[in-house]
């Protein structure tokens, strides 16, 4: 009989019953939440996707075939002449050279504005993070309350401060324009994420007799990439976009680059050419989309470790 039963598959011992299996359970791929998620990020990802659509095929299409009100059609035609007319040929006031003069000088612009407020603005951080000293946190707090300021309050001033250094009308005027509005918000980024590191490896340091320069190029520096690329996209975002500081600061012979956008795309004579102005708006924007899509995941978790601490 004991056979028989252990052949059949039977339980030996009556009281006991099979386990049910555990876990979550499988989530359905079509499930209402899913479609509801999906389909609006769908429909957010076309509201911002559209505009951009419409300036690449209008880019790529002649005068002609605009002209037939199809902005959604593709070109019948490619062509890259709207592209080459932007940049080397456009009028943007006196000069008919297109952006290619205002992309140098936005270049020249943007490196110096760069490194300095990243240079400056990381040190002010690791300082304040971790070398406290008498009224740090009244200095910051002062510091941050200049993220709030609204630039057109400052614009008089900084002429007249310009003007004084004899800086204005000149490419480092706006770029010490850069450097000083970009610090508060880079101050406290650099801040938060400094002090997310470790307050031991800083006392251990210190006990081996690494300095104030010494912790910061040989501790800080090698461990804090993520936050400097953020803090690279923010200003090459900022600076490279910015038109109202390259209007007043600069003149029009080294004007930035959106500013000969402007001069290009608001011109009062001669034909509209619709496709040069979206080929021209493309080549100012290519810049920033370019150091974003290389360095994307960095920024991510920069912000995620730089943004929400401290």
């Amino acid at each position: 009989m004991a056979d028989a039963s252990i052949q059949s598959g039977a339980p030996t011992n009556p009281g006991t019953t099979t386990a049910e299996p555990r876990g979550p359970k499988q989530k359905r791929p079509f499930s209402g939440t899913n479609i509801m998620i999906y389909g609006t990020l769908l429909i957010v990802s076309m509201y911002y996707l559209l505009p951009l659509y419409v300036m690449v095929v209008t880019s790529l299409k002649g005068m002609p075939e605009i002209r037939l009100g199809n902005i959604f059609a593709p070109p019948l035609e490619v062509t890259f002449q709207p592209w080459v007319k932007a940049w080397a040929e456009a009028c943007t006031g006196i000069n008919c050279d297109g952006l290619s003069r205002g992309f140098w000088n936005s270049v020249r612009i943007l490196v110096p504005s760069v490194l300095l407020s990243i240079a400056v603005a990381s040190v002010n951080g690791y300082a304040l993070s971790m070398w406290k000293f008498k009224g740090s946190e009244v200095f910051f707090t002062i510091l941050i309350m200049g993220a709030f300021i609204p630039y057109q309050v400052m614009i008089y001033p900084i002429v007249i401060i310009l003007r004084e250094m004899g800086l204005y009308g000149g490419l480092w005027g706006l770029v010490l324009v850069h450097t000083i509005f970009g610090m508060p918000i880079l101050t406290l980024l650099f801040r938060n994420y400094f002090s997310s590191v470790p307050e031991e490896l800083f006392k251990a340091a210190r006990v081996d007799g690494a300095g104030f320069w010494g912790i910061y190029f040989k501790i800080m520096l090698p461990m804090s990439l993520p936050i400097f690329v953020v803090a690279i996209i923010l200003q090459v975002t900022g600076i490279w976009n910015d038109f109202l500081f390259g209007v007043i600061y600069t003149r029009p012979d080294i004007y930035p680059m959106t500013v000969q956008l402007n001069n290009i795309v608001n011109s009062v004579q001669g034909v509209k050419e619709y496709n040069v102005n979206m080929a021209a708006t493309l080549l100012t924007g290519l810049v920033p989309l370019f150091i974003y899509f290389i360095s994307g995941k960095l920024f991510v978790r920069g912000i995620a470790a730089g943004a929400v601490k401290g």
